[in-house]
């Protein structure tokens, strides 16, 4: 039995473990926001040490690679994602290009409503992403796709479509990174079954590419003076 700031006692059975044997977060109640804070800090922390590095550093060489030749980069996720694929449109802009040489082409593809609801109620909500790459997308670009899931049809079918028209892809996932994981050419995974914390670590993994993209074509004089 298992107690919790002095709440009534809960079954361990109650509690589910995911994909890699961790119990679920949160598995019981707690009785203050502070310990739930605690609690929800310590998920993240290890949440934090699932995802894989290497994966990170192929991300970021294909970003500046893109950044480098002004090839568009395309960004795109269902919910809580969308405002990430949105705000990666302005720190990879605007962040990025602020004292670089880079004038990076993004453009996030949850951002149009009315674009995005014409595509949705003419043909389908599962086409939303793959039909503007068809319209805007060339040979080269870049798609990143952000999923807590991995498994939203318009972002699995944007990347498959992607992949096959010679775009580079980028998965940014989290619970068991469904089939958005393995079509992806790089997948950024964090192993974790708690929505809050997967969008956290992927707004996170975000802010990190855009800073590091920045400062790698920035002087030591210029980083150590800039705010970041």
């Amino acid at each position: 039995m298992t107690l919790i700031d002095g709440t009534k006692e809960i079954s361990p059975a109650a509690s589910v473990s995911n994909a890699s044997g961790r119990l679920r977060f949160p598995a019981v109640p707690y009785a203050s926001a502070a310990s739930y804070f605690a609690a929800y800090a310590d998920e993240v922390a290890m949440a934090w040490k699932t995802i894989d590095l290497s994966a990170l550093e192929r991300a970021a060489e294909i970003l500046l690679g893109a950044y480098s030749k002004c090839v568009s980069v395309f960004s795109c996720g269902n919910g809580g994602s969308a405002s990430i694929a949105n705000h990666l449109v302005c720190d990879h802009v605007k962040g990025v290009r602020t004292n670089t040489d880079l004038t990076p082409r993004v453009i996030s593809l949850s951002n149009n409503m009315e674009l995005i609801t014409a595509i949705a109620n003419d043909i389908g909500y599962e086409d939303v992403f793959t039909y503007q790459l068809q319209s805007q997308a060339t040979v080269g670009d870049v798609l990143i796709a952000i999923s807590s899931s991995g498994r939203s049809p318009n972002i699995v079918g944007a990347l498959t479509w992607a992949r096959d028209h010679g775009l580079r892809t980028i998965a940014i996932t989290g619970f068991d990174g469904g089939d958005a994981r393995k079509v992806a050419e790089v997948a950024i995974h964090a192993d974790c079954d708690n929505y809050g914390v997967i969008e956290d670590l992927h707004q996170a993994v975000m802010h990190a590419l855009a800073q590091f993209t920045r400062q790698s074509r920035m002087t030591v004089e210029m980083i150590s003076a800039t705010v970041f």
